[in-house]
């Protein structure tokens, strides 16, 4: 069965990762452009342990258009410094891995009104017409 609903992410294994850094774009001044605080982290779905045949089937499937060679990567640069954006990087990682991996929401199952409360809404209905009747001025009852 996996993981229940609800779980927003998976246990990512640090062996199964992949981490690169780089020089970040944006404010910092002389420091980034000595300091390389952009983490780019990869995991390969299709090889991972942390999935079950089920979960991959439907990671694979949900993340297709992200994936090259069925590596799925995420690139952080939001911080300055590169521990942070490693952080950060894993959280968006495993929480993207997990809603991929999630089991479809079950179909709603279509239900038809009691008689009770069709007659309650009619009778509301008729309620408030007659309020709005009495508002207009027109009282032809």
């Amino acid at each position: 069965m996996g993981r229940p609903r609800g779980a927003p992410a998976v246990e990512l294994r640090e062996d199964e990762l992949m981490w690169r850094f780089s020089r970040s774009s944006g404010p910092g001044g002389q420091h980034v452009n000595t300091s390389d605080t952009r983490v780019s982290l990869s995991l390969d779905v299709t090889a991972t342990a942390v999935l079950t045949e089920e979960e991959r089937e439907r990671a694979l499937r949900r993340l297709g258009p992200r994936l090259v060679d069925g590596v799925l990567t995420v690139s952080v640069q939001d911080f300055r410094s590169q521990g942070r954006n490693r952080e950060a990087a894993r959280r968006r990682l495993a929480e993207l891995l997990g809603e991929a991996a999630r089991p479809p929401a079950r179909s709603r199952r279509p239900t038809r009104p009691k008689r009770a409360a069709r007659e309650r809404r009619l009778r509301e209905k008729r309620h408030r017409s007659a309020l709005k009747r009495l508002r207009s001025g027109r009282h032809d009852d």
